[in-house]
Parts: C-alpha cells; sequence; structure tokens
C-alpha cells in the first residue's frame, strides 16, 4: 500500500523555507575557507578541507556542480584520469572507473555527483546561484578577509541590488579560466598580479604543472585547477581531469597548514 501523502498548506511551506534557509545563510556568514566555484577542484579542495574538520562554504554562481566536467570531451560521455589516482578514486570518491592501461575512463555525470557528494559529505556547505563581484579586506587592503556576494539573477537581471558580505580566514579562487577572484584582487588590492591566461595545449606537462603552481598568491587569497593556470601562464590539459583533484588537494594542504599556524600562534598570544 503506498502511504498516503498529508496535505501541507502555502504558509507552512513558505515559513519553514525562510526558517531554514535563512539560518543556513546565518551560519555561513563567517567561515574558515570560502572556495568560489564548485568545479572539480574546488569540490576537491572543499572535500579534504572539511574532511580535517575547516569550516567550508562553496559558492558557485550557476545552479550547478561540476564546473567543464559534464561536456565530457566534445560532448562525448567519457573523461579521463591518469592511473595514478586509481586508489584517491576508490577510497575518497568512490568513483568507478574503466582501466584502459594507458588511462582510467570515468562517466562525467559520476565524477560531478560524488565530488559534490563527497565535499557536503566532509561537511562542507554550498550555495547554488550566487556570484562573488568583489572582495572583502583589512583596511591597508593587504589581506582578503573575504567575499562580497549577491544572487547571481540579480547579476543577469541588471539590477542595482546591494551584496551581503561573507568573512573567511582564507578564499580560493576556483573559478576556472578566467581567474576571477584574483582579477578583482589584484585591481583592488594593488598587487600587480599579472594574469596571463594559459598557455596553448600541452597536456603531456599541464597536469603537473597545475598541481605544482596551485596554491597562496596573496596573503589570504589561494588558486586551484584553471584559476591556477590562468594565473601562471600554464598549458591546458583538455578533458583529463586528476590534476585537477591533486590541485585541490595540494590547495587544501597548503591551507590547513596554514590555518593550523595560525591558530597556534593565536594560543600563545
Amino acid at each position: 500500500m503506498s502511504q498516503q501523502l498529508r496535505g501541507i498548506d502555502s504558509k507552512t511551506i513558505t515559513q519553514n523555507i525562510l526558517k531554514a534557509g535563512l539560518k543556513k545563510l546565518l551560519e555561513v556568514s563567517e567561515t574558515d575557507v570560502v572556495i568560489v566555484g564548485a568545479g572539480p577542484s574546488g569540490l576537491s579542495c572543499a572535500y579534504y578541507l572539511a574532511r580535517e574538520g575547516a569550516k567550508v562554504l562553496v559558492v558557485e554562481r550557476r545552479l550547478s556542480f561540476g564546473g567543464g566536467i559534464g561536456g565530457g570531451g566534445m560532448l562525448i560521455p567519457a573523461i579521463v584520469v591518469e592511473p595514478a589516482l586509481k586508489e584517491l578514486l576508490e577510497r575518497d570518491f568512490r568513483i568507478r572507473y574503466t582501466d584502459l592501461g594507458e588511462v582510467l575512463v570515468v562517466d562525467p555525470a559520476e565524477l560531478i555527483a560524488k565530488l559534490a557528494c563527497a565535499a557536503i559529505d566532509a561537511g562542507a556547505k554550498v550555495l547554488l546561484g550566487v556570484s562573488v563581484e568583489d572582495i572583502v579586506t583589512d583596511r591597508e587592503r593587504r589581506r582578503i578577509l573575504g567575499v562580497v556576494i549577491n544572487w547571481t539573477a540579480v547579476h543577469m537581471a541588471g539590477l542595482w541590488v546591494d551584496p551581503l558580505f561573507i568573512r573567511s580566514r582564507v578564499v580560493v579562487d576556483a573559478t576556472g579560466h578566467e581567474a576571477a577572484v584574483v582579477n578583482i584582487a589584484s585591481r583592488k588590492m594593488r598587487l600587480k598580479i599579472e594574469i596571463p591566461g594559459e598557455g596553448p595545449a600541452v597536456p603531456e606537462v599541464a597536469e603537473e604543472l597545475v598541481v605544482k603552481y596551485s596554491g597562496r598568491v596573496a596573503p589570504g587569497l589561494y588558486t586551484t585547477g584553471m584559476a591556477a593556470a590562468a594565473v601562471h601562464g600554464l598549458p591546458r590539459m583538455g578533458p583529463i581531469f586528476g590534476g585537477m583533484l591533486l590541485s585541490g588537494k595540494k590547495t587544501a594542504e597548503e591551507i590547513l597548514r596554514e590555518l593550523k599556524s595560525e591558530t597556534a600562534a593565536e594560543a600563545k598570544s
């Protein structure tokens, strides 16, 4: 016998959405780390940070996860990952793959879903449909202290609506090719960071380089994934995603060291 659904009136629906939704917004208004972008490196970074107890918020301008994963390779529903990441795929994300020897082939939809689930299950919070339009700094503009956010729909409609602020100890630019947060910080903090954008495709070295160059670019600001490639002029790699996952992991490990160092220094003082 199917269970009978009990009728719920319109007032109850609205009031409970407001209670829960506004409570979540209040809870994430101050956090350890804000990750801007819910692509593969951003979600990977969120997972490894949250797993270690950091309070993490991911903001994504679209209403979906995945960044460049979903299109596979030229809309063909498959992507590849290096064989060296077998254990990581299995242990951390429970992602299935087909081992073809030279590469592991992964389903894009599964990769998106399981990266997102892993990050959320580890404790990361996510806001979809939210854009970062500015940064928060100290008075001397020496360190980033958070981001300025608004609903993407407000930007798309061309409306003048004042934003709100998210305070954080660290901001991660995981916005991909545009490196949007670093671009804002470079202008607003007078950092004089040149952002050449990624270079032509050289997949043989691009994966290793994006991991190597992911990390801190300014006080309170880190890059991961293609944002790191854009900032450092690294070659692009196409529909292979091992570097994205390891880039997020490396950035998370650097941030955790910084957070622990700051916490230890605060305890001594």
